[in-house]
């Protein structure tokens, strides 16, 4: 039994500065709150962590036997192995394709915007176009405007392809500028906790508690809802410099 507990540690181990490193990295580069939360990472996170750090050490645990030929432990151990790193190559990949790369502010909302959203061909436009704010695959999230162009005709081909299933300004870097230029309207769209829209009671009265701690009247307009996926945060902004002072979970 001690031979099988001393193999279960040291895979265990490994798997486990593995995984760390893997996704630490990722982490610290681009999935800090609430990118995390937005793009639901947890659940790649999750099925990772039971091949890497569960079944793998676990089978290593029922197969180490120390009267099994060492040729044999030796090829055993090594196919788990390989599972395990092509499941963490599967999440790790799948991780960086959903990557947040921007939080941006078009016309009236804030909405997340990740790696997968835009295509190759709007990648190298913006490269070329615009490449201070064009994506590049060491760029961290960054918040930014998304303006509609200022061709109206352009403008309009783009509101009405977004609205059949398009592309949509937010997926067309070369068209963002500094988040600072855009401030101005920004500060039109905030409102009072009462004034969101698609919040339920419950999720109103839950977030009361946190917005008093940050000192926030409930007549100041300060909040703006925060999309990205099929989950929303609130994105609590100083009404006189508007910066960004809080970003809240919605329950």
């Amino acid at each position: 039994m001690k031979f099988r507990l001393t193999a279960f540690g040291l895979h265990l181990a490994g798997s486990a500065c593995a995984l760390s490193v893997v996704l630490g990295g990722l982490y610290l580069g681009w999935y800090r709150w609430p990118g995390w939360y937005l793009t639901s990472a947890a659940h790649v996170v999750g099925i990772v962590a039971l091949v890497d750090v569960v079944l793998g050490p676990t089978l290593t645990l029922v197969i180490a036997s120390p009267r099994k030929p060492r040729r044999e432990l030796v090829r055993d151990i090594a196919i788990i192995v390989t599972v395990q790193v092509v499941a963490l190559g599967y999440g790790a990949a799948t991780l960086w394709r959903g990557r947040p790369l921007y939080y941006t502010f078009s016309v009236n909302r804030l909405e997340l915007v990740q790696a997968a959203h835009i295509d190759a061909d709007e990648v190298a436009l913006a490269q070329q176009q615009n490449p201070q704010l064009a994506p590049y695959w060491h760029s961290r999230p960054r918040w930014i405007w998304a303006p509609l162009p200022e061709n109206a005709d352009e403008a309009a081909r783009i509101v009405q392809g977004a609205v059949f299933g398009g592309k949509d300004v937010i997926e067309m870097p070369r068209y963002f500028r500094p988040w600072q230029q855009g401030l101005a309207k920004l500060r039109d769209q905030l409102g009072t906790l009462a004034d969101i829209k698609g919040l339920t009671p419950a999720a109103k009265q839950s977030l009361r508690a946190p917005l008093a701690r940050l000192d926030v009247a409930s007549t100041e307009r300060a909040c703006l809802l925060l999309w990205g996926g099929g989950r929303r945060v609130l994105v609590v902004f100083d009404p006189g410099s508007l910066s960004i002072r809080a970003i809240l979970m919605i329950r």
